[in-house]
């Protein structure tokens, strides 16, 4: 049986995992304080009734084409505001990225919904196993742990890893593994993965992530244009099957660029 990874968990680069300074291994499982009241929502004149502008939200996404009804109930149960800074608490709901620190961004909920309902290839099921390259501050990992047997989510800045630790607390998913590592080298330990879906663009998709992906399973990614059109992206799904990968090139999207190596 291969070994998992304790929660947090730190890679090296070969892919190896050592135990962090946390040292219990599910969320579910994780002893932390009393969790700290959710700053005041402002959006819309509601208040503190985060569930209504939640539901307003939802409603905007399936307006924009979102029909996976497994998808937009998980985009209801998961608190957005949780995961941004209490200055843009305001603008949680809204359609727009935001900045969680380091250069890097939360992605629109509009992008999030729409990548995790490629992913999910129109089941009605729960995924399998789940690679996430990109942690951020665990929004999408919340997501996708609502709707994935287990959810595993690399990041490659210790900063942002441990404030997602610290956001996914409050939720106890013992589905959920969070790891620090080179997101480029994909988790070979967790592998063969139902889905992989990446939160940064490269020129393309490294092949770790290909021969990690199962047989069966569907990666969705940015990924460059191109030549000629530079510093533009694309959204790409591939899907594995025994007659080779098939890659289906999609609308134009904006990510933070791919990188290699630890910060």
């Amino acid at each position: 049986m291969k070994e998992r990874p304790s929660f947090p968990a730190r890679l090296d680069f070969s892919g190896s995992p050592v135990k962090s300074r946390a040292p219990l291994a599910r969320v579910a499982t994780v002893a932390s304080p009393a969790s700290k009241p959710a700053a005041p929502l402002l959006a819309s004149g509601l208040g503190l009734d985060s569930s209504a502008v939640r539901l307003n939200m939802v409603k905007k996404l399936a307006a924009q084409g979102i029909t996976d009804s497994g998808v937009l109930d998980a985009m209801r149960a998961i608190e957005r505001h949780r995961f941004v800074d209490s200055a843009l608490v305001g603008q949680a709901y809204e359609d727009t990225s935001l900045p969680i620190g380091l250069g890097q961004t939360i992605s629109k909920p509009g992008v999030v919904s729409r990548m995790i309902e490629l992913l999910r290839q129109g089941t009605s099921v729960k995924l399998g196993r789940v690679l996430e390259i990109g942690t951020g501050c665990g929004y999408q990992a919340a997501v996708l742990s609502q709707l994935a047997e287990e959810v595993y989510s690399i990041e490659r800045l210790r900063g942002l890893h441990d404030k997602a630790s610290d956001n996914l607390r409050h939720l106890h998913q013992a589905n959920l593994h969070l790891l620090f590592g080179d997101g480029m080298l994909g988790y070979a330990l967790g592998a063969p993965y139902a889905g992989i879906i990446a939160a940064a663009g490269g020129e393309a998709v490294p092949q770790a992530w290909i021969d990690q992906l199962a047989m069966g399973g569907r990666l969705v990614a940015p990924v460059s244009a191109g030549a000629n059109s530079p510093g533009k992206q694309a959204l790409v799904v591939i899907d594995k099957t025994p007659q080779g990968c098939k890659q289906t090139v999609l609308e134009a999207v904006h990510f933070v660029p791919l990188k290699s190596g630890l910060a």
